[in-house]
């Protein structure tokens, strides 16, 4: 007798003493723990969302202890990162949680992505690969949390908004403060008119770096095996260079290639809430003014109806702030805030009544960001870091990024998604990918 091919007897088990205790087995209940049959405050398997994680940092390794493994109705199962170091990291983090050793490991992300149980993907690469994993992971059936920047280029960012479209998925970036009560209020105050005529919103720039990133490599050293970093799949789509352990795990911040400047890093984060705030969630800027510096403090991108969004790198004490300034008054915010700053206390009276009025309408929960997330996937409900306002807010980060390299005032399309008149402009709104990596 044998099981699945396996021979009982050459096991040292006869037919009769299997016999017997698969009666035995019979006659006893099994015991099944509740958190299976989703008593007790657990969630059943069956109803869990399952979530796997590819390129996971310091940033996405936060992001799933904070947001991610505390969820009772997540279960994460699985991790992808082409350097051992963070394979084993978040390997450690996740069975420690679990209790068990079940996370499962991948060097190359089509395999984990063939996987038919997972339904969520969550990836905190560096930036060039953002938009490719995002991509890959929707054509293969999961919803996505990406980190920002969430696209290297306008192109980037349109075959993210199509893919999403096309394949039905659920997308939420990393725009995190679009979730975050102090954020929300401020852009309601501007939405519901409390500011009068705003004329004028403001996005905090980081403090750090400039525009002009180099274009260099840094010295070649010795390759580590596969196992330990596979530098091509790390290299992705941008052009090849040699291996230097300085490039990990943040070093590669210097770099063209890599890397959306300074104007990304932050602004990736308040272009997008100020494009929330306006209700330009589905169009861009179309001026766009060179600075004619390496750090363009002070840039004023304006909109077709006049608004003008200015890049700036002071006015707050705290960081990736927000200030919109109207007729009647400004409110501003910024991380560590308790609550927003505003030109007259009795512009946030009513934070609480204002907030909960916005969960009335929108369906919001007050949740973090990454719960949002969660609860689209269930609902199949649009996020508010959608593909959208993603590409749209990134394209604001791409045209001002291409202004200042050139050296010359740009004016764009946000229709027809082109710089107007302005051909080497527009060969940049895509870069050159290597033969097998291509993103778009």
């Amino acid at each position: 007798m044998s099981c699945k091919g396996v021979s009982m007897v050459g096991m040292g088990v006869s037919r009769r003493s299997f016999i017997a205790r698969a009666g035995a087995a019979a006659a006893v209940p099994w015991l099944i723990p509740a958190s299976a049959l989703g008593r007790n405050g657990a969630v059943a398997p069956s109803n869990r969302i399952v979530v796997a994680g590819i390129g996971l940092g310091g940033r996405g390794q936060g992001v799933m202890r904070s947001w991610v493994l505390p969820e009772k109705d997540v279960q994460f199962v699985a991790i992808c990162d082409v350097w051992k170091n963070r394979r084993d990291q978040v390997k450690h983090i996740v069975d420690a949680h679990y209790g068990n050793k079940d996370c499962a490991t991948y060097i190359d992300m089509r395999e984990l992505l063939a996987r038919p149980d997972i339904d969520v993907i969550h990836t905190a690469t560096g930036d060039r690969w953002h938009a490719g994993v995002s991509i890959a992971a929707m054509k293969a059936g999961k919803d996505v949390y990406t980190e920002k920047p969430a696209s290297m280029t306008v192109r980037e960012g349109q075959a993210v908004v199509a893919t999403a479209a096309k394949y039905n998925r659920v997308y939420q970036a990393g725009m995190q403060r679009l979730s975050e009560p102090n954020f929300v209020v401020c852009n309601e105050l501007l939405r519901l008119g409390r500011l009068g005529e705003v004329k004028t919103v403001y996005a905090h720039l980081a403090p750090g770096g400039n525009l002009y990133l180099h274009r260099d490599w840094l010295p070649a050293e010795p390759l580590p095996p596969r196992d330990v970093i596979d530098w091509d799949a790390w290299l992705g789509p941008c052009p090849w260079r040699p291996y230097n352990h300085a490039y990990l795990p943040s070093g590669w911040h210097r770099d063209h290639d890599l890397y959306t400047g300074m104007i990304g890093e932050w602004g990736s984060h308040t272009f997008a809430q100020c494009h929330h705030a306006i209700g330009a969630e589905s169009t861009s800027p179309v001026f766009y003014p060179c600075m004619h510096r390496a750090i363009p403090d002070g840039m004023r991108m304006r909109f077709a109806n006049g608004m003008e969004m200015v890049a700036v790198r002071q006015g707050w004490h705290g960081t990736c702030g927000v200030r919109y300034v109207g007729s009647e008054g400004w409110v501003s915010c910024a991380d560590g805030y308790t609550r927003p700053e505003a030109s007259r206390p009795s512009l946030l009276t009513d934070y609480d009544k204002i907030l909960a009025d916005y969960c009335v309408r929108t369906g919001f929960t007050g949740q973090n960001h990454m719960r949002q997330f969660f609860n689209s996937v269930r609902s199949r409900t649009k996020t508010v870091a959608n593909p959208v306002i993603m590409h749209r807010s990134m394209t604001s980060v791409h045209c001002a990024n291409i202004a200042q390299w050139l050296g010359r005032d740009m004016k764009w399309d946000p229709v027809k998604e082109q710089f107007i008149g302005d051909d080497e402009a527009n060969r940049m709104l895509s870069r050159t990918q290597r033969a097998g990596w291509e993103v778009v």
